[in-house]
């Protein structure tokens, strides 16, 4: 592994733990070179997936995009970064199993991504189909807030039909 301060591929590992679902092994290393210290996180990948944007273009499926996009709808929100990471791992792992082939539509995407705000939080699901589904009016944000189904305080919302949102 490479030392992201000095560029030295002589590292040495010092300790290694699993996170919490055993999907992803941390590991705290020492380059021998420099003496920094650095951690690496090595996940499961079943295979290279692939995102058809909406204009045919295609493009590596890029898990820090996901986290950005999320991070960004749940901003000033009561979701932790663990709670964002088991989503993104969900929707990979999904995208993964679920899919016949290496290539996924945005579009399903960002449907996972919806429907697991939607039961995570749901100002930050409003927030995340806003941008995805470029809102321009006020009665665009109406229409969807009409739909997300009446919670009790700290009940599970539950996830709206398919067809309601795209």
């Amino acid at each position: 592994m490479r030392c992201p301060y000095c560029n030295s591929t002589d590292s040495r590992v010092t300790d290694s733990r699993p996170d919490t679902e055993d999907s992803i092994i941390r590991r705290r290393r020492v380059c021998n070179q420099c003496g920094a210290k650095f951690t690496t996180v090595e996940r499961i990948q079943m295979r290279d997936l692939m995102v058809r944007k909406n204009s045919g273009k295609l493009e590596a499926f890029d898990r820090e995009k996901l986290r950005r996009s999320i991070k960004l709808a749940c901003r000033n929100r009561d979701v932790g970064d663990e709670q964002i990471e088991k989503v993104i791992t969900s929707i990979h792992r999904r995208l993964e199993t679920e899919t016949a082939d290496d290539t996924v539509s945005s579009t399903q995407v960002g449907q996972m991504v919806s429907d697991s705000l939607l039961n995570l939080d749901p100002i930050a699901f409003v927030r995340f189909v806003s941008v995805y589904r470029k809102f321009s009016k006020i009665s665009d944000f109406k229409k969807i807030i009409e739909k997300i189904p009446e919670a009790e305080e700290g009940a599970q919302v539950c996830e709206l039909p398919k067809d309601t949102l795209f």
